[in-house]
């Protein structure tokens, strides 16, 4: 098992190369809270869009909507978020540092060790200072100050709906998108005719006021969610067992293919079952897929069994009956409900880490970032070999054109064709096509063009010499998950390659 990309590396290209920039960073920064660049916003849409059409296009029991952020205020008092939605901190006296309470014994420490004259020390979570053998008491950030004891922290925004704030009404902004699932259940249920088991999904922005958010795009205050509640009938069986936990299982595997299917290596993923002690109120049983993220293994997303206890909650406050007719049995249930819930962000940083590779190719490192192709932000780039060749260059901006109809395409010529390569491997394009005078032909020596571009396959490295009138096909089929083998063989090799690998 080889060991993960180190944070840094990632946080590094991310900005380099316009993944993900710090948000209103010229201002110096908004904790916590990042901005997309050109190629993040790609990357990330890609992400949610295949997974919306495998999880709700392609299937006949899923449907999806779009929710507003902003939410009835009784609704986070129903779903226990006001009452249960709450962390344990502490706050330094000296710097005012805050962290979680249940995280401090966890941190590594600051200590002004005695026994060296006051000598700094940073010291491992957990461990004494080697020297006194004193053990961690004050704030493990600044080493001086007290720590408060612990009170608890609701990581809700609160905010407020009214022209004048005084009189408005008290809100929040949505710390999930689960509940506008569970409030628009009768509505989806009418509207659609949907017979159990049935699922509803939603991708879109949350919001929590984290108390130690951190770790690049892994734990922010504000983010995006994919999620699914899948309503089941609690009194029918699927293969003797009771139909909840079924699905449950059926869930967690389709989840856990589903990440290795766009690229995560079975090495970096795993399931942790919840002990009965961290169970969320609302969970039956909850297991999360972790990934072996360059901080350790970590939550990747989440699968819940919340049983009827959303429905429930939501018909008691609201006085709205939320139930299913069972026609068979001549009676109302209140469905129970599979949640499989995932970070969008967090699925980009580790979509990113799996990908990337350090390799040496002619005594030179190459960094390339082997994305599936269908999550790539780009999936081919046009370069010119020749920038000062007119013809070279109209007939490169015609293909880009024309492939940009189907795909994201982007154009180069601010390079040699070497370092234009390696450029698109640094950002995971799976293919370059060059068009070099071979294509266009020379006039001046009388000599045709073959109309043929050179391809480039981003992870073998290797190239084939393909007619423009046949790039369209041939993307088609590489892009729908044709190994390159398979198109490559069907046309000769360069005679002479534009350049290097």
């Amino acid at each position: 098992m080889s060991e993960p990309t180190s944070m840094d590396v990632l946080v590094s290209l991310s900005k380099r190369r316009g993944f993900v920039f710090q948000s209103s960073e010229i201002y110096g920064g908004t904790g916590s809270c990042w901005d997309y660049g050109p190629l993040g916003v790609e990357l990330k849409n890609n992400i949610k869009r295949v997974w919306w059409r495998d999880f709700v296009q392609t299937r006949a029991d899923m449907v999806g909507i779009d929710a507003s952020i902003l939410m009835h205020p009784t609704v986070w008092k129903a779903s226990g978020h006001l009452d249960h939605f709450t962390d344990p901190m502490v706050d330094c006296r000296e710097c005012k540092h805050r962290f979680r309470a249940d995280h401090v014994d966890a941190l590594p420490w600051v200590h002004y060790c005695p026994a060296t004259k006051g000598n700094k020390f940073t010291i491992p979570a957990g461990e004494p200072c080697g020297h006194c053998g004193q053990r961690r008491t004050l704030c493990p950030q600044c080493g001086k100050g007290e720590l408060t004891a612990p009170r608890q922290f609701n990581l809700m925004f609160k905010t407020f709906m009214g022209p004048v704030e005084e009189d408005a009404a008290v809100t929040y902004l949505r710390p999930e998108t689960a509940q506008a699932m569970f409030v628009n259940f009768d509505n989806v249920l009418q509207s659609m005719r949907l017979k159990l088991p049935f699922g509803v999904a939603q991708a879109g922005r949350s919001f929590r006021n984290e108390i130690t958010p951190g770790n690049f795009i892994f734990r922010t205050r504000e983010f995006e969610q994919m999620e699914i509640e899948y309503f089941v009938n609690p009194n029918d069986r699927v293969d003797g067992r009771p139909a909840d936990e079924y699905w449950h299982d059926r869930w967690i595997e389709d989840c856990m293919a589903w990440f290795r299917r766009y690229g995560l290596s079975a090495d970096n993923l795993r399931l942790r079952e919840h002990e009965r002690d961290e169970l969320a109120h609302y969970a039956k049983r909850t297991v999360d897929i972790e990934y072996r993220f360059p901080i350790g293994w970590s939550e990747l997303m989440g699968i819940a069994n919340r049983t009827d206890f959303d429905l429930k909650q939501h018909a008691k406050w609201s006085g709205k009956s939320l139930t299913y007719f069972d026609d068979e049995r001549k009676e109302h249930v209140v469905p129970f409900v599979v949640e499989p819930a995932a970070g969008v962000d967090r699925a980009l940083l580790a979509f990113m880490a799996d990908a990337y590779r350090e390799e040496e190719v002619r005594g030179e490192k190459r960094v390339v970032l082997k994305f599936h192709p269908e999550l790539a932000p780009i999936k081919v780039a046009v370069l010119p070999l020749l920038k000062k060749r007119d013809d070279i260059v109209r007939t490169a901006h015609t293909i880009r054109a024309d492939l940009a109809k189907h795909w994201r395409v982007v154009y180069d010529d601010t390079a040699a064709i070497g370092r234009l390569y390696r450029r698109q491997d640094e950002v995971g394009t799976p293919y370059c096509v060059t068009v070099d005078v071979q294509t266009v032909g020379d006039s001046e020596r009388g000599e045709a063009g073959d109309f043929r571009v050179t391809i480039r396959d981003r992870d073998s490295m290797e190239q084939a010499r393909v007619p423009i009138a046949e790039l369209g096909a041939v993307f088609r089929e590489l892009l729908d998950g044709a190994p390159w083998s398979q198109a490559a063989r069907r046309y000769p090799a360069p005679a002479a390659k534009a350049s290097g690998p």
